[in-house]
């Protein structure tokens, strides 16, 4: 029999799911207490406010990039090291959705947690630049040293801002598939389409096919 979770931990896990489904901004501790059927009392020995809550999550969702983000180790690059990344990329922004549908707002309510995203934001961008130089030195593609840094940039940008870009263009935003996030995660992938060499060119081509998603189809998910 698996053991059963600490409240805790069951805390920290009803609070992202509710995050996720409502956003953060409609949802209060009393809202996951009565979802937990616990008191408030019972959550505040855990988290004195929703902002302890939020912090651990983000703890959470940045452990999660800094275990992918990152160039194979003692090898060259793939293609199929690219489709990892896609894949890791697609997955972290799903379950941490609220983050970034409702980023503004944290950053703004706890300058704690903005210091400790800009950081995030810089070790990423760092991070990019390795992939990619990655996959420059392996052939897959072709890139100045200043392309690299351009190209990192925009994939931030894309991925950083794909949930708010949705929010304001599609009538229900506040009920995102994952499908929509898949598109957003595609369109970094294109981004790269005009650097991708002759030898490479199939392989990434097939990586579209996988991760395309229409518009229309990611504006009504």
């Amino acid at each position: 029999m698996a053991p059963r979770m600490k409240t805790r931990e069951r805390i920290v896990q009803n609070s992202l799911e509710l995050f996720n489904q409502q956003g953060e901004r409609s949802v209060s501790t009393n809202h996951i207490a009565a979802h937990m059927e616990i008191s408030p009392g019972n959550l505040y020995y855990h988290f004195p406010n929703k902002q302890a809550i939020i912090a651990l999550l983000f703890s959470q969702y940045e452990e999660l990039v800094d275990s992918f983000l990152r160039p194979p180790q003692g090898r060259a690059a793939t293609v199929e090291d690219k489709r990892f990344y896609l894949k890791a990329l697609l997955a972290a922004m799903w379950n941490y959705r609220f983050l970034h549908r409702d980023l503004e707002h944290l950053l703004d309510s706890d300058p704690e947690l903005a210091a400790r995203y800009r950081r995030f934001s810089e070790r990423c961008l760092r991070q990019g630049q390795a992939i990619y130089r990655g996959f420059v030195e392996a052939g897959i593609l072709a890139m100045a040293p200043a392309q690299i840094e351009s190209l990192t940039i925009n994939a931030w940008i894309v991925l950083t801002s794909w949930v708010r870009f949705l929010s304001t263009t599609r009538e229900h935003s506040a009920h995102l598939g994952e499908e929509a996030f898949k598109r957003g995660v595609y369109q970094v992938l294109v981004l790269e389409l005009g650097f991708v060499t002759d030898n490479a060119r199939s392989a990434v081509e097939a990586l579209c096919e996988e991760f395309h998603v229409p518009f229309n189809q990611a504006l009504e998910q």
